[in-house]
């Protein structure tokens, strides 16, 4: 049904430039129209629907009061996006969203001149409009600068650097927060609404000018009047204006605003936008809007896979548990024998599989918000305090924190366990959200020991494994379900630095990590048919690595391939080449497989493994090319 449900009003929308010409009748049609299709294409391909479904109308009055791409429009995160790539004459082809060679799903200035910045990690649009405005003002220019944040984007510590900044400098900016957690008061919301009418009238400034300077024209006592004035404004604002805080930081601001009623919208933008210096525009709206699975459940539906629109159930079933729900049982479960075991996560709680562990054990689960950073150094807090810190986060998270991870707990080398989830391909969220850096980012530092399991139940023994440990440890494992094999009740302390013999050969040696393992399995298997026999090593650890074991295997066969879900500059096949160098062990034959140095775009996990050739059939063609026989 490639674009089948776009139509009405949404098929005359050639550029953003178009919306000017409706009427507000219209653009609540229209929003209805993106809202449909939004929900349909989602069911359909996965992807983020509630926080897309909450800011249609902002979006829609964004496109009207702007002019995009001349007026740059910046998305924090960008997974709210969806409705400003319809607008942007890209419904022809939303039905590929976050597919193969498709729509990303977020901004992407490739893909359009209206994605001004590239973004999928939260809390970065002020500091980027910031960078833009001075831009804009060293080359003489006056177009407008619109970062868009949200309130879950706004707990992160940069997004308040760059208001600091901004506030400083006392450019023109305007933010727009959107805000669909928050509730407003009623004694508030009234106060505030007659203040932001105040604010927004220009015969307010102009009557707040007249008034002080002929105060000041009043001999004696009119700086006096003009003082206590000016106290009594301040104090009655503190008490009923939310916006303070922004006021405080040199931010005009204007809010709350219904982030779903069009009119109000405009009418505060393009108050927002003939303003001077910087703006902050609250606006209140509600996640999954229009959608009643998703309003009720919008936890849930922030990213979702494929679902029956009728009742939002999923359309996937499974019967295997992800490594995120096996890590999320063992760690409530080692938590019930250690009380000094807390987990900390950075507003990813139910993604990273610790919804039980915090019903369990409220008093010791911390969600720190979008702070990774934070994240870290507390948890290094922690563990010099005696307990023992479980951070769960996702890999391309885990990024963000790098000078924690290396100067808060492995310098100070404290028994902070990381568990990091989404290693490797993630899929369709593409390159802001693969985890394929993280062995090059971790191995190099001194006293972390970093694993990979091959398994779900490996991943067990390797979290009891980290729990044990004194000292940092790292355990990577991917996103998706695991091999469907069966779970050891009471998991072994695997020794540390000890890998796994798993098959053994004379002709060729595979070493694998992590998820990668089975892909060796898979291809020797398809060796051995051809009576070529082929060594398999579960590396299990990243750092330390089993250099006996390893350096054992490659002289016996003279030629190892490495295999690996990660990119190969700085990976596990650079650490074996590495390991080689150092014992003088340079006439083995080595191959690397893994993601070249580049960035990878979306697509399925098996649509992206064939493109850089972690497949068996790729494995054992490289195989029987180091043996000199033919390929198929």
């Amino acid at each position: 049904m490639e674009g089948e449900t776009v139509s009405g009003i949404m098929q005359t929308i050639t550029s953003p430039r178009d919306l000017s010409d409706l009427s507000l009748t219209e653009m609540k049609q229209l929003a209805r129209e993106v809202r449909r299709e939004i929900i349909y294409t989602v069911s359909k391909n996965g992807g983020h629907l509630a926080p897309n479904l909450g800011i249609v109308e902002l979006t829609l009055a964004l496109h009207r009061v702007f002019a995009s791409p001349r007026d740059k429009l910046i998305w924090d995160v960008g997974h709210q996006s969806y409705a400003h790539k319809l607008l942007t004459k890209r419904w022809d082809k939303f039905h590929t969203l976050r597919q193969f060679e498709g729509l990303s799903g977020f901004p992407r200035p490739q893909e359009s001149e209206h994605d001004t910045f590239g973004t999928g990690h939260a809390s970065t649009s002020i500091s980027a409009g910031l960078g833009m405005v001075l831009a804009r003002d060293l080359e003489g220019e006056d177009y407008r600068v619109i970062p868009i944040i949200g309130d879950g984007a706004m707990t992160g510590g940069m997004a308040f650097e760059a208001l600091n900044h901004a506030g400083h400098l006392k450019k023109n900016l305007i933010v727009v927060l959107n805000d669909n957690e928050m509730s407003i008061c009623p004694n508030v919301g009234g106060l505030a609404s007659y203040f932001t009418r105040l604010r927004t009238d220009p015969m307010y400034y102009r009557s707040k000018d007249e008034i002080e300077h002929l105060l000041r024209k009043i001999p004696n006592i009119g700086h006096a009047v003009l003082r206590i004035m000016e106290r009594i404004k301040d104090s009655l604002k503190y008490l009923v204006v939310p916006g303070m805080f922004f006021e405080e930081l040199g931010f005009l601001y204007f809010g709350p605003v219904d982030g779903h009623d069009l009119k109000c919208l405009v009418d505060i933008l393009k108050q927002a936008g003939s303003a001077k210096g910087p703006v902050l525009v609250h606006v209140i709206t509600r996640k999954g809007k229009g959608y009643r699975p998703a309003e009720e459940n919008a936890d849930k539906f922030h990213s979702t896979g494929p679902f029956n629109i009728l009742d939002g159930k999923s359309a996937i079933t499974k019967d295997v548990p992800t490594y995120t729900e096996v890590f999320g049982k063992t760690v409530t479960e080692e938590a019930a024998k250690n009380k000094k075991i807390v987990a900390i996560t950075a507003a990813m709680g139910r993604g990273t599989g610790l919804t039980e562990f915090s019903t369990r054990y409220p008093h010791r689960f911390f969600d720190v918000g979008i702070a990774e950073q934070h994240a870290v150094t507390m948890a290094a807090g922690m563990a010099r305090s005696g307990y023992k810190p479980v951070v769960a986060i996702y890999s391309t998270f885990l990024q963000r924190a790098y000078d924690q991870v290396l100067h808060d707990v492995c310098l100070q080398n404290l028994p902070v366990v990381f568990a990091i989830d989404r290693a490797g391909l993630v899929g369709d969220d593409g390159p802001t959200h693969h985890g394929l850096f993280d062995f090059a980012y971790l191995r190099t530092v001194p006293n972390m020991t970093l694993m990979a399991p091959k398994d779900e139940d490996e991943l067990r023994g390797m979290l009891i494994t980290a729990l044990r440990h004194q000292g940092p440890c790292a355990v990577r494992y991917p996103r998706g379900a695991g091999r469907g094999v069966p779970l050891d009740r009471e998991p072994p302390v695997i020794p540390v630095g000890r890998a796994e013999v798993l098959s053994e050969g004379r002709d060729i040696t595979f070493i694998a990590a992590g998820n990668c393992v089975s892909l060796a399995e898979r291809a020797a298997q398809t060796l051995a048919s051809a009576a070529i026999g082929a060594s398999v090593i579960n590396a299990r650890f990243i750092k330390p690595l089993d250099a006996e074991c390893i350096l054992h295997y490659g002289r016996l066969t003279g030629k190892v391939i490495t295999v690996e879900e990660h990119v190969l500059p700085g990976g596990f096949g650079s650490a074996i080449f590495e390991l080689f160098n150092e014992h003088n062990a340079g006439s083995i034959e080595l191959a690397r497989l893994g993601v070249p140095d580049c960035f990878v775009e979306h697509g399925s996990r098996e649509q992206l493994r064939a493109k850089y050739g972690l497949t068996v059939e790729h494995l054992v063609n490289r195989a029987l090319k180091m043996l000199g026989a033919p390929a198929d």
